[in-house]
């Protein structure tokens, strides 16, 4: 759906986004990480065929930017981090004048409207002025009025930004179900653990480089050095922290009441048979888990010193 190769913007001798390689296939999530100015919006913009780069290739929908943006404008659906709404209008007037604009007419222009606001759970907003809405469901007004033309990829550029807790968690909820709709989405965000839990996908700029660009699973893979996990047993647990000690694949065992946490040694990946040698040897088990990596955690072991090699 999307694919980017060597793709390059600069300013003079300063580079906003330099070799940014991307690829992106129907339905995936793809969080693009990094602090302000680190050129993920330089990047959506180009995709969006609103800015050129100055060497480099992108495609949507096997669309080049080059020879097809109009075609490109069709099926991509760009929300910016900050956009205008008009004070004098009412929220399904503005979703009406868009929706004008993209030549919808009619009876299904209204209809349209009132499924967007439905889609985004603004529909009992539909009469109030837009400038009386809130910052979070400003951006749900900004993100129905993306999605009013059916666009097969969404360009999300700080969607998370200036919310507060209940209205990120709102918006994140509505992005996971977008992905589920089958679109391609590029989400940015310095909101680092919060794309953990919507993103099929990670990538991670800093100053115009894109250091990472994998899988959620390999990224935390990438940082995780040694497996942890947490166990609990009914009774005993310091004897049981004891014997996990004797495990040969147990490398440290720490006593962090009612938890025992088990560092295992460096490539021991397979940790199948260990609760069954606790339940052999009499233990009743009653939390065994792997400890989670982070995003954020991720982020800044993967981007130390990162910057510095541009």
């Amino acid at each position: 759906m999307i694919e980017t190769h060597d793709l390059t913007k600069k300013y003079g001798e300063l580079f906003a986004i330099r070799s940014i390689d991307l690829k992106l296939d129907e339905g995936d999530l793809f969080g693009f990480i990094g602090p302000n100015g680190a050129g993920k919006t330089t990047t959506m913009r180009i995709v969006a065929t609103l800015l050129n780069p100055t060497w480099g290739e992108a495609y949507v929908c096997g669309n080049s930017i080059y020879t097809k943006p109009k075609e490109i404008r069709r099926l991509v659906g760009y929300m910016p981090d900050f956009f205008g709404v008009y004070d004098d209008m009412r929220v399904i007037e503005y979703l009406e004048f868009f929706a004008a604009a993209y030549r919808i007419r009619g009876e299904r222009r209204r209809q349209l409207c009132n499924e967007m606001l439905e889609i985004v759970d603004l529909d009992f907003k539909r009469d109030a002025y837009a400038n009386t809405l809130s910052r979070g469901q400003t951006q749900r007004l900004g993100l129905a009025r993306t999605l009013l033309h059916d666009p097969q990829v969404l360009l999300l550029d700080e969607p998370l930004s200036g919310l507060d807790p209940r209205a990120r968690i709102e918006m994140r909820n509505l992005l996971r179900r977008l992905g589920q709709m089958g679109k391609t989405i590029i989400v940015s965000s310095h909101i680092l653990p919060e794309l953990a839990d919507i993103c099929n996908k990670i990538g991670i700029i800093d100053r115009g480089v894109l250091g990472v660009n994998a899988s959620v699973a390999e990224v935390m893979k990438q940082v995780r050095q040694r497996t942890v996990l947490h166990v609990a047993v009914k009774e005993n647990y310091e004897a049981a922290a004891r014997l996990l000690e004797q495990h040969e694949q147990v490398e440290r065992v720490e006593l962090a009441a009612p938890r025992i946490v088990v560092t295992l040694k460096q490539g021991a990946d397979d940790y199948s048979e260990i609760p069954s040698w606790l339940i052999q040897h009499g233990y009743k088990l009653t939390l065994f888990r792997e400890e989670d990596v982070s995003l954020e955690s991720a982020f800044m072991a993967l981007t130390k010193g990162m910057g510095a090699k541009t």
